[in-house]
């Protein structure tokens, strides 16, 4: 998905049959009657060779109190702000209306890439609508039919060149993850530099009401972002840049993320999806716990997401001013914290307070270790050293009485470190030995906390004396024959 597609306009106009036709789905509700679609759907949008996420919104009225309507259209209005295109639809047959008028003007404010659509185009009748809507400043009119399909190739050529845009933003912003090691990489070679045009990537991520907000605030100096005693001020995930000890930073603020069965809301849905967004985004996530309900199921969860995106790991306790008995809970949390989540063992745990601001210079070290760690490379010679101590110390087990043979390992990839072992019966290899030879990677090599991918791969003998005799001995046999 390289881009997003909000599907805005008037009630009525043919949004959701538009949503359908792109989804290639019946997902939205359709019917003659106005305001049948009251909140924001999101779906796989399919375009030729484009995948795009397509959001349909409800029609948007000249409505701003607490009213249904009102509430219906600050939701549309979200899905605007937080979409990369807006398709501004309008009814053909029935011409621009002066809410069409007036919804002009706000995505003329608020979009950032709006294109003009004229639904309902099929047939003379449309004529004189197409040409009204020049009159709204938005370009030339795309003619539409969203029930038959008409104008989706013209649609298609106007999304393409934006989506290519699209995709060169999204890779220039992407961590680079998975990076492939060769034998000829000088593992002495510097880690990748940081730098204004590439930062350091960190998302804070964590339960609503953790102080993910005011912790940024902070950190920045100044009250960049929205913040309150309520629970949920936050709802999308949004970026801010920084210097933090002279290290160029992007630090993503997300929304809080409840349990799955308690997110009924569809903006609280879309909410967290864009916070799970910015982890995939991120090179190091920073779990905030709230120090008074530290552990909960939801932030074990999350925890866990970043580990399994492969993402370079920090967990800080917030609120640690109010505590009070703070050496007898810092105990409890390391305990806690070493059984609750093991695939995260030694990961760094900072105590904060993002109301003074203690702790912070401790989050920052923490957060460049574990970035250090996550790129950390050893050579193919000191994990073949380490893997003969660890085979005496423990020899693998024997399937069948058929001893599993370690021939030897190398590291494959960095960001994070994966290491390939070449072994016989990979299949049969149990999971606790992987998980011996990881934890003492971790021990030995001081990659605490970071994710570890350990691979076990078969294959042939590489012993390069391997049928040598043999091979001498014909050669001889061969020479006396001659002779």
């Amino acid at each position: 998905m390289t881009f997003s597609l909000a599907i805005v306009g008037r009630p009525n106009v043919g949004k959701s049959t538009l949503f359908n036709r792109l989804v290639g789905k019946r997902l939205a509700l359709v019917d003659d009657q106005p305001g049948v679609t009251r909140d924001l759907r999101e779906g796989e949008g399919k375009l030729g060779d484009l995948r795009f996420t397509v959001i349909d919104t409800a029609g948007l009225e000249d409505a701003t109190d607490d009213s249904l309507p009102g509430r219906m259209r600050r939701l549309t209005e979200r899905g605007v702000d937080m979409a990369d295109i807006c398709l501004f639809l309008i009814d053909a047959r029935a011409g621009v209306t002066p809410t069409d008028e007036i919804l002009a003007e706000i995505l003329r404010k608020r979009a950032k890439h709006v294109i003009l659509a004229a639904n309902k185009a099929e047939g003379s009748a449309a004529e004189a609508g197409v040409l009204e809507a020049y009159g709204l400043g938005l370009g030339e009119p795309l003619r539409l039919s969203a029930e038959h399909g008409e104008g989706m190739p013209d649609l298609y050529g106007i999304l393409q060149p934006l989506a290519d845009q699209f995709a060169e933003r999204a890779a220039a912003e992407a961590p680079e993850t998975d990076i492939d090691l060769s034998d000829d990489d000088d593992m002495d070679s510097p880690l990748p530099k940081i730098t204004a045009a590439r930062p350091m990537q960190i998302a804070v991520v964590g339960r609503p009401n953790a102080g993910k907000s005011t912790l940024i605030n902070k950190i920045m100096g100044e009250d960049r972002l929205l913040t309150g005693p309520e629970a949920g001020i936050t709802r999308d995930a949004i970026s801010v840049r920084i210097d933090w000890d002279d290290t160029p930073m992007r630090i993503f603020d997300t929304a809080g993320m409840r349990k799955k069965a308690k997110v009924q809301e569809k903006l609280e849905k879309l909410s967290v999806s864009d916070g799970l967004r910015a982890v995939k985004f991120a090179e190091v996530v920073v779990v905030l716990l709230d120090a008074a309900i530290p552990f909960e199921q939801q932030d074990l969860r999350i925890a866990d997401l970043a580990e399994r995106e492969g993402r370079a790991v920090v967990v800080a306790v917030n609120k640690w001013d109010v505590e009070e008995h703070k050496q007898e809970k810092l105990r409890d949390l390391k305990e806690a914290f070493d059984r609750l989540l093991p695939q995260l063992r030694g990961a760094p745990l900072v105590t904060v307070s993002a109301k003074t601001g203690r702790g912070l210079d401790r989050l920052n070290a923490a957060i460049v270790k574990a970035w250090e760690t996550w790129n950390r490379r050893v050579t193919t010679g000191q994990l073949n050293r380490w893997l003969e101590g660890m085979i005496s110390s423990h020899p693998p087990p024997a399937p069948q009485g058929k001893r599993i043979k370690l021939r030897y390992m190398t590291q494959a990839k960095t960001r994070p470190p994966a290491f390939v072992v070449k072994c016989s019966h990979p299949d049969k290899m149990p999971e606790s030995y992987s998980r011996y030879l990881v934890n003492g990677l971790r021990e030995s090599f001081d990659m605490q906390g970071t994710p570890i991918r350990l691979y076990m791969r078969g294959g042939a003998d590489k012993n390069p004396y391997k049928g040598r005799r043999e091979k001498n001995a014909g050669a001889l046999k061969k020479h006396l024959g001659k002779r």
